[in-house]
């Protein structure tokens, strides 16, 4: 921490390169950076069990959570009360976007708030791709009956279905992105994964007519989604218009809390 040249420059959002992994340390010093939650919708329900989560996990840890809004004022506000409790030369917080994916709304937000608080800031990237990301979605496939739960056992038993349509929301960047956690929960549950967006292209029909084509008849769909970042029937409608069922969507999963809280440790492990 003492060479500056590792310091994000005061009021702006600097995202450390590489994927977020690190484990939180079990001891921190009182001026370590304050965990902030931003996230779209209220900061209540879903979010508000995540934050939870992180706080039993890692009492260490200050955790704060915010809601963007529609202007980012709340984030602005929590960054610089984090700013008021540590020195001045140092990263007041680390903002974690409680997202799956790239969000172009949600990282115009977080930018501009991180700009109007001018406050030293450390802003991660979302939180997939990751394998632990696929891991939540076979568990929530899973809990639904649409996925065996043991992928080690039963495998002479037949599948619930014969595909998964994965969908995002946040444009195109963000189902790009998502990419390689289809993949990973391809091979959790052997059988074939299309990503699909809830709000541009590739859209649900395509996957699910793709899929159709090399002879999928059951198909379940999957929202890789925390939950705030998607109205709660977009997915379920986008399922009956395809003939599928659907699985929940991620919501306050013990493993998205914990990819939440490795965010953080990554960037205290560059520092």
């Amino acid at each position: 921490m003492s060479d500056s040249s590792i310091l994000p420059v005061r009021g702006r959002a600097v995202r450390p390169s590489g994927r977020h992994r690190r484990p939180v340390p079990s001891h921190l010093p009182p001026e370590a950076p304050a965990l902030v939650l931003a996230t779209l919708g209220d900061a209540s329900g879903v979010t508000a069990e995540l934050a939870a989560l992180i706080r039993g996990d890692n009492p260490q840890i200050e955790v704060r959570l915010a809601s963007l809004g529609e202007d980012g004022k709340e984030l602005t506000s929590a960054l610089e009360d984090a700013a008021r409790e540590r020195p001045e030369d140092s990263i007041a917080a680390v903002v974690v976007p409680l997202l799956t994916g790239p969000h172009p709304v949600a990282d115009r937000l977080i930018a501009g708030a991180v700009a109007s608080s001018g406050v030293s800031v450390t802003v991660t990237e979302s939180l997939g791709p990751h394998p632990l990301l696929a891991e939540a979605l076979h568990i929530r496939l899973a809990e639904r009956e649409l996925a065996r739960a043991d992928r080690m056992r039963l495998l002479n038993v037949s599948s619930p279905v014969d595909a998964v349509v994965m969908v995002t929301v946040g444009g195109e960047g963000a189902a790009a992105e998502a990419q390689p956690t289809a993949v990973l929960l391809a091979s959790r549950l052997t059988l074939p994964v299309l990503v699909a967006s809830l709000d541009s292209a590739p859209d649900v029909a395509g996957a699910a007519e793709r899929l159709r084509g090399i002879g999928a008849q059951r198909i379940a769909l999957s929202p890789c989604l925390i939950g705030p970042e998607a109205d709660p029937g977009l997915a379920s409608a986008a399922a009956a218009r395809i003939g599928a069922d659907c699985a929940d969507a991620l919501g306050a999963h013990g493993l998205v809390a914990d990819l939440a809280a490795r965010a953080y440790g990554s960037v205290l492990a560059a520092g």
